[in-house]
C-alpha cells in the first residue's frame, strides 16, 4: 500500500513521535526465519527494539537465543524468559557485578557474555567464584572492525587460558564484522568471506587441540545475507526487527520492510524556502552528516539544512504548500540510537495509533 504509513487519528499523537507498525514488524521476523533457514541459527540482537513486546513477537516464533549490549538489555531478556542470552560486551568493573547480579535474579535464562584478553578473563573468573558460580564466555574476535576483540591469530591461547581457570567456561567465538560497508553485494560477500576465514580457522585449530568445539556467532545486519549462507553458524542481526533507510539503501538484497518511523509536524515558516519541523537531536540520530538523517516518506524533496536540539530546519523551496500543522513521516537512516531517544513508541495497526510499547532497554538501568 503506498501509503501504509499514515495513520487516521494522527490528530491524537503529540509530535515528535517513534511509530510502530507491528504487522511489518512480523513480517521482518518472518523474513530473517525464512532467510536463516529457521529460528535455531537466529540470535537476534535486541539493541534496535529494546522492548519487551518486540522480544515476545520473535520468541512467538520460536527464537530462543537472543545477544544484547547493555545491563538493562540482559534485564530486559530475563524478563521475557528468554532462554539463551549473549551480552555482547566485556563487562569489567561494576558492570561485572551487575551482570551476574541479573543471571542471579533470572535463573531460568542462560546467560554469557564476552572476553577478549587475559586480565579481563582472569576478573570475570574471579568474580563468579566469589558468587559460586562457573560463568559462560564467548572470545571476542577482532576481524576488522578495530573497535573490541582479540586478533583471531592470539586467540588459541586466550581459549586454553580460560579454559584452565576455574570460575568460567569458554563455549564459542563472537565475530561482528560492523565494518564491512560495501554497497555491492559481491564485492561485500568477498570481505566477509575473507574475514570469517580466519574464525573458521581459528575454530579447527581449538578442535585439533582437544579443547572442544566453539559455536561461532558471526555478524551483523550488512552481512546478514552472507553469513545465513553457511552451516553451523548463528546470526545476529538487529536492526531488521525495524529496518531502516540506512540498511535499505546499502542491502538491497533483503527484503525487510520499514517498521518504525518518527512522526513530525511542520511548526514554522522561518523563510519563504524554509520550514522549520520539531524533530531536533533529541528526536532522530543525529550521528550522520546533516543531509543523511531522516527521509521524508511523504515529502522526499525535502532537504536537511540545520539541525538543533528540538528543531529541523529544511529547504522546500520558494512557492512551497506546506503549512504550520503538516505532518510528516520521517524513515531515520539509523533506527537503533533513534528508538534510544524514546521512553515509548506509539503502535499503529490498520492506520489507526491504537497502543505503545514501552522501550524499558534504553535505561540505564531498570532495576539491577
Amino acid at each position: 500500500m503506498q501509503n501504509w504509513y499514515e495513520i487516521r487519528n494522527a490528530d491524537q499523537v503529540d509530535s515528535p513521535a517513534l511509530l510502530i507498525y507491528p504487522q511489518r514488524v512480523k513480517a521482518n521476523i518472518h523474513e530473517a526465519l525464512r532467510m536463516a533457514g529457521g529460528p535455531q541459527r537466529l540470535r537476534p540482537h535486541v539493541k534496535t527494539n529494546k522492548c519487551i513486546e518486540a522480544v515476545v513477537l520473535m520468541m512467538d516464533e520460536g527464537i530462543t537465543k537472543f545477544k544484547c549490549a547493555t545491563i538493562a538489555e540482559a534485564e530486559l531478556l530475563g524478563m521475557c524468559n528468554a532462554e539463551d542470552v549473549l551480552l555482547a560486551y566485556q563487562p569489567v568493573g561494576p558492570k561485572l557485578k551487575r551482570f551476574i547480579e541479573v543471571l542471579i535474579k533470572f535463573p531460568e535464562t542462560a546467560y554469557s557474555c564476552l572476553t577478549d584478553n587475559l586480565d579481563a578473563a582472569r576478573e570475570i573468573s574471579e568474580e563468579f567464584q566469589k558468587a559460586g558460580r562457573v560463568g559462560t564466555v564467548w572470545l571476542d574476535i577482532n576481524v576488522g572492525q578495530d573497535r573490541t576483540g582479540i586478533p583471531p591469530e592470539r586467540a588459541a591461547e586466550l581459549w586454553k587460558f580460560c579454559l584452565d581457570l576455574p570460575g568460567i567456561r569458554p563455549v564459542g567465538l563472537h565475530a561482528y564484522d560492523g565494518h564491512i560497508r560495501e554497497a555491492d553485494w559481491e564485492a561485500r560477500k568477498r570481505v566477509c568471506d575473507a574475514c570469517f576465514e580466519k574464525v573458521d580457522n581459528l575454530k579447527k585449530e581449538i578442535i585439533n587441540n582437544g579443547w572442544g568445539e566453539p559455536v561461532i556467532v558471526a555478524g551483523g545486519s550488512p552481512s546478514f545475507s552472507i553469513h545465513c549462507l553457511r552451516e553451523g553458524i548463528q546470526c545476529s542481526p538487529g536492526t531488521f526487527v525495524y529496518w531502516d533507510k540506512g540498511y535499505k539503501d546499502l542491502c538491497p538484497e533483503q527484503n525487510f520492510l520499514p517498521a518504525a518511523l518518527v512522526l513530525s509536524r511542520v511548526i514554522s515558516l522561518p523563510a519563504d524556502n524554509k520550514l522549520c519541523i520539531d524533530l531536533g537531536h533529541k528526536s532522530v540520530a543525529a550521528e550522520n552528516e546533516i543531509g543523511r538523517r531522516v527521509y521524508f516518506l511523504n515529502a522526499p524533496e525535502l532537504k536537511a539544512l540545520s539541525q538543533s536540539e528540538e528543531h529541523l530546519v529544511v529547504e522546500a523551496g520558494v512557492g512551497h504548500q506546506y503549512k504550520v500543522g503538516d505532518i510528516l513521516y520521517g524513515l531515520p537512516i539509523h533506527i537503533c540510537p533513534t528508538v534510544a531517544l524514546y521512553e515509548r513508541a506509539i503502535t499503529v495497526n490498520d492506520q489507526l495509533a491504537d497502543g505503545e510499547w514501552r522501550t524499558i532497554g534504553r535505561d540505564r538501568k531498570i532495576s539491577i
